[in-house]
């Protein structure tokens, strides 16, 4: 594997976790996590589809939503309040080499 897919890998885990940090602060301040309609664009802009955030912070959560290392956006899920926030990796959608929130610490440096 070349160093520049690990640093792809890194960066993948760094947004995610920032990506989380700015989930967790909004459902801080709205009692739950936008839905999977609502997005991660609802950390960036105020949703105005249901449920309306209460208390949305002003200036938003994230100033932007990034988008992963291979030009993808990441992926978001709320299932009854269990979030998943992946990128589908270097092999895209019909690979197998998603990094997501709930393998971010045992994810292998894709090859």
């Amino acid at each position: 594997m070349s160093r520049p897919e690990q640093a792809r890998v890194v960066k993948v885990k760094q947004d995610i976790l920032a990506i989380q940090s700015a989930l967790d602060l909004y459902k801080l301040d709205n009692g739950s996590y936008p839905t999977t309609d609502q997005g991660l664009q609802a950390l960036v802009t105020k949703p105005g589809i249901q449920p309306i955030p209460r208390n949305w912070k002003s200036d938003g959560y994230l100033q932007d939503v990034p988008v992963d290392p291979w030009g993808l956006a990441y992926q978001y899920m709320n299932d009854n309040e269990q979030v998943k926030i992946f990128s589908y990796g270097s092999k895209g959608k019909d690979g197998n080499s998603e990094i997501g929130n709930w393998n971010i610490n045992t994810a292998a440096e894709v090859s």
